[in-house]
Parts: structure tokens; C-alpha cells; sequence
């Protein structure tokens, strides 16, 4: 295993790899103010340790190479943040049935393209699958599944099951995979009793007001 600090990623999943890379920014609309996960290069490498996009041995290969060229691992982590801003607007203006800013669908689709460049078609038992060029100077390569995640989600009949959570000092997006698509809260525990709680309490000033 890696020997890495492993932020405190969010566990519940939001059923799609671009969705869930949006977590890497928490509390986005919290009172106390947004949390950034991502605090170097090696908080990057982690997430793709924790998403299992990296091996623990392609993990250690990045991390060596971030340690000999400190630039280029800072700019592939401004470029990480970046994308990850322009998927969150992007989906949660889907979510919220408004149409996403086309500067963030223009970012996708310039690093769609660099990403596709480095994909390839490779033999499996089953016959073939996509798979990824093994360059270990890429420091950016954990961003190539990400963007192919959300190319295939806005290309995809799932694309209208995208949602924002219904609290809105949280407002995190996931995939509704449930059997009815009536998936409102993030985390039934965690939003889901709040909202809950609220209501109750609401309730229950109504009936001392009125009493």
C-alpha cells in the first residue's frame, strides 16, 4: 500500500466517477464555507488511489515524477480543480433543468480531447475493452477517466437521473439509480434526517403559534 494522507474523501457514492470527483470540494454551500479536498498533488494521487482509477504501483510512479518536475504537478492540479468546478456547473445546471454555461462545456470538451488522444483499444477475455495509454510522465492521467466519465454521462439515456441534493446548503449531485428515480437527498442519514428534523420542528412551532 502507498504510503499517503488519505483526506477525508466522501464515501457515499454518486453512482458516476465525474459526479463523484465533484466531492473533492465539500461544504460548497455550508455556512462555514467550502472545504477544498485537494490541497497538492498528492491529495490528487490519493483520490485516484481511493476512486481505483491508479494502482498503488502507478501511484508511486506519479508521485516520484511530481517530485522532480513540482511545476508540472502544480499545474496538473490547477487543471484538476478546474475541471472539477466546470463538471459541477455543468451537471448541476442539468439537475436544475438550466442550460450549462458554454464556456464549462467547452473546458470538457478540450480536455476530452487530450484525454481521447491517450485512449486505446486493447485485447480482454471477453474480447476488447478501452483502456489507457501507460505514460508515467502523464501527471494528468488520472483526469482522462473522469472526462470520459462525463462524456458518457451526457451522452446517456441516464443523463436526466443527474440531481442535486434537495438541501440546499449542500446541493451535492449524484446518479438517481433508485427503482422509482425519487432519489432527493445525498444521504438519507445524513440530509435526509435533517430535512426531516426541520419539518418536524417547523410543524411543531405552527401548532405553539396557533394554540
Amino acid at each position: 500500500m502507498v504510503d499517503i494522507h488519505m483526506p477525508d474523501f466522501d464515501t457515499v457514492p454518486g453512482n458516476a466517477l465525474c459526479l463523484d470527483f465533484t466531492h473533492t470540494l465539500t461544504e460548497r454551500y455550508s455556512d462555514i464555507g467550502p472545504k477544498e479536498l485537494l490541497n497538492s498533488y498528492s491529495d490528487l494521487v490519493a483520490w485516484g488511489l481511493f476512486a481505483h482509477i491508479l494502482t498503488d504501483e502507478e501511484a508511486s510512479t506519479l508521485l516520484e515524477v511530481a517530485e522532480q518536475h513540482p511545476e508540472r504537478a502544480k499545474q496538473a492540479l490547477e487543471q484538476a480543480k478546474e475541471l472539477r468546478e466546470a463538471l459541477y456547473r455543468l451537471f448541476y445546471a442539468l439537475a436544475v433543468e438550466e442550460t450549462p454555461a458554454r464556456d464549462d462545456l467547452k473546458l470538457l470538451n478540450m480536455r476530452l480531447s487530450e484525454a481521447m488522444a491517450q485512449a486505446r483499444i486493447v485485447p480482454d477475455t471477453q474480447g476488447y475493452k478501452w483502456d489507457w495509454v501507460r505514460d508515467e510522465q502523464a501527471l494528468d492521467r488520472i483526469l482522462w477517466p473522469v472526462v470520459r466519465s462525463a462524456a458518457d454521462l451526457l451522452t446517456s439515456e441516464k443523463l436526466p437521473d443527474v440531481r442535486a441534493c434537495a438541501a440546499e446548503d449542500c446541493r451535492w449531485l449524484f446518479l438517481d439509480i433508485s427503482k422509482n428515480h425519487s432519489r432527493r437527498w445525498c444521504d438519507m442519514q445524513t440530509c435526509g434526517n435533517q430535512a426531516k428534523a426541520r419539518r418536524h420542528y417547523q410543524r411543531a412551532k405552527g401548532r405553539t403559534v396557533h394554540s
